[in-house]
């Protein structure tokens, strides 16, 4: 019998052969890597062949849950997805929450592991393959017509088209970075639908549901006030007003058209709904209408990326575009981001070959080039220059020339998002050392630029250090999956995070076995990387960054940088260069 709160085996399904199967985990690994990225790093050690293409049929997509999936616990309807990325070639995981998750913990499995690929376009239900005729289809339409039969993560016809930064989604929200939805349409694979009967197994299910209304109490709190009234787009006018907002590809760190898109102004007229996301107390999401009588979930970074970083100011267009890269299945921090470096690029002469660049502040030119990323995917002779968009600013900077590889707005493949890096120095670390690329969400750092600690407009080795704890106490969230908007609920997540798994599972562990065990899953996706060829001259920031300031804004040094680099590398017990310990021969070292 397998431990509580899990089932003690992943669902490995063979597109190719049509063969699936049961695959066990023993209960320690499941104690050791938590469940969720820690699951599927692990998984995707084991899969992945060395040195895969990520769009090759052997190359594993892994869906994994968690011990907390299926509990009372808010916000722990959620589940990751982890691949080598198309866009970095390293490791990507992505998260979501959704009703997908429960149904497919329910399944009575603790991952989906999918190889292989379709002959033709397909759906997998319930690890059953068979042919379907909704290829071409939004992902919401998609989950729609499939509903009765459960419920579905799909692609968008960015991900049919291999589109390096498309996203997989589900009820509205998307496991959206560094190209998971390629990996899936390479096989074939239009969505992946589960329904679950399994009740999931609990240690203490009084103490599971005591500490289930206690943190449905506190996460009704002060600590999340500025997400339910506002959403994250409250953001935007704070960074403007901190000089840290991304403009025109980061050029400039302050954008005269914010006020225009700020909550504060959009809120009154444009909202029209909040929601919550499965098993959810939060209740985030703020849906907004269109021009054409339609809405969007709108959040900051995919303001920030399809506004003040492309220069466009006008509201309709900013959530015209942003409804678009979801109907399309497009990562709105990569498709912003590529258009905006496409547009300096234009405007620096260097895309003599296409007239029709758009410019700065071109809002219908960016509609245009949303558009053109899936044509150009399919056809580059109908869409050159989509096509070219279509691969992501560091592979498009080859292309161009001209050094603009100095100034493409990416770390490892991935595009920056929404965080001033000279505005926010220990961020720029983050950035910088991030194993799935520049990555807000991983690493944590702006938490300790934003307080008191360390002056945030010149970074220091105490940054460093304190960049790894919070890069820890997010691997820690996306293990267990929990929302990371219950970051402030907490008063020790290491601590807390091991009672809740004790009562789930009946494990006996404290807050420092879950801190060793949050930064051996940092450490793990890093071995990955250095498997696949990670070298420390990945671990840096573009030039613009480490040559020049913004406006009157702060500098950030090549060497301030090195800098931190070596006392996080220090930090996390590894070599000068980054190198963990069972890779240190491959840096030299003995």
């Amino acid at each position: 019998m397998s431990t509580p709160g899990t089932f003690g085996c992943y669902l490995r399904c063979d597109l190719t052969t049509g063969t699936t199967d049961r695959i066990p985990i023993d209960d320690a690994v499941l104690e050791r890597v938590i469940g969720g990225v820690g699951l599927g790093v692990w998984l995707l050690e084991r899969e992945a062949p060395v040195g895969v293409d990520p769009l090759a049929p052997e190359a594993p997509l892994i869906f994994a849950f968690s011990p907390l999936v299926g509990t009372p616990l808010t916000t722990s309807a959620k589940f990751a997805v982890v691949a080598k990325s198309p866009l970095t070639g390293f490791v990507t995981d992505a998260l979501s929450s959704s009703h997908f998750a429960i149904e497919g913990k329910r399944f009575g499995i603790d991952a989906l592991v999918i190889v292989g690929a379709a002959k033709e376009p397909s759906i997998l239900v319930n690890g059953e393959l068979e042919p379907t005729d909704l290829w071409g289809r939004a992902p919401d339409d998609v989950a729609a017509e499939l509903r009765s039969r459960g419920r579905a993560a799909a692609i968008g016809v960015a991900g049919e088209n291999l589109v390096r930064y498309a996203t997989i989604s589900n009820d509205g929200r998307h496991a959206g970075r560094g190209g998971l939805g390629a990996v899936m349409g390479s096989k074939k694979l239009k969505a992946v639908v589960m329904r679950g009967g399994e009740p999931v197994p609990l240690a203490d299910r009084d103490r599971v549901i005591a500490l289930a209304k206690d943190l449905s109490r506190r996460s009704f709190g002060p600590a999340t006030a500025k997400y339910r009234e506002l959403g994250t787009v409250a953001n935007l006018l704070t960074f403007n007003r901190l000089s840290a907002l991304p403009t025109r590809n980061f050029q400039a760190s302050e954008f005269e058209g914010a006020e225009a898109l700020s909550s504060e102004a959009l809120q009154p007229a444009r909202e029209k709904a909040r929601r919550s996301c499965a098993c959810c107390t939060i209740g985030c999401e703020h849906i907004y209408s269109t021009r054409d009588g339609g809405e969007v979930r709108v959040e900051y970074e995919n303001m920030f990326a399809l506004g003040p970083l492309c220069g466009v100011s006008d509201p309709d267009v900013v959530l015209a575009a942003s409804r678009r890269c979801d109907e399309l299945g497009l990562d709105t921090i990569s498709a912003g981001g590529t258009i905006a470096f496409a547009m300096e690029c234009a405007e620096r002469g260097y895309l003599g070959a296409f007239p029709d660049a758009p410019r700065f502040g071109d809002g219908p030119g960016l509609l245009r080039a949303l558009e053109s990323i899936v044509e150009g995917a399919v056809d580059p002779a109908a869409a050159p220059l989509g096509a070219w968009l279509a691969e992501g600013s560091r592979r498009m900077a080859a292309r161009v020339g001209h050094d603009s590889i100095d100034f493409a707005p990416q770390v490892k493949g991935l595009e920056i998002p929404g965080y001033e890096p000279r505005a926010l120095q220990t961020m720029a670390l983050g950035f910088a050392v991030g194993t799935r690329g520049a990555d807000h969400n991983r690493s944590g750092a702006y938490e300790v630029d934003f307080s008191d600690r360390v002056d945030r407009t010149r970074g220091t080795p105490e940054g460093a250090r304190l960049a790894v704890e919070a890069e820890d106490r997010a691997a820690l969230f996306d293990a267990l999956i929990l929302c990371k908007f219950l970051r402030g609920v907490f008063d020790d997540p290491f601590a807390e995070s091991a009672e809740l798994l004790g009562a789930v599972c009946g494990w006996s562990l404290d807050g420092a076995e879950m801190r060793a065990r949050s930064a051996a899953i940092v450490e793990a996706k890093k071995r990955f990387n250095v498997r696949e060829g990670w070298t420390p001259a990945d671990d840096t920031l573009p030039a613009r960054f480490l040559s020049s300031a913004t406006e009157g804004g702060p500098t950030l040094t090549r060497e301030r940088l090195q800098g931190m680099i070596r006392e996080y590398n220090v930090a996390r017990g590894w070599s000068d260069d980054g190198y963990p310990p069972e890779s240190a021969s491959q840096s030299g070292d003995s």
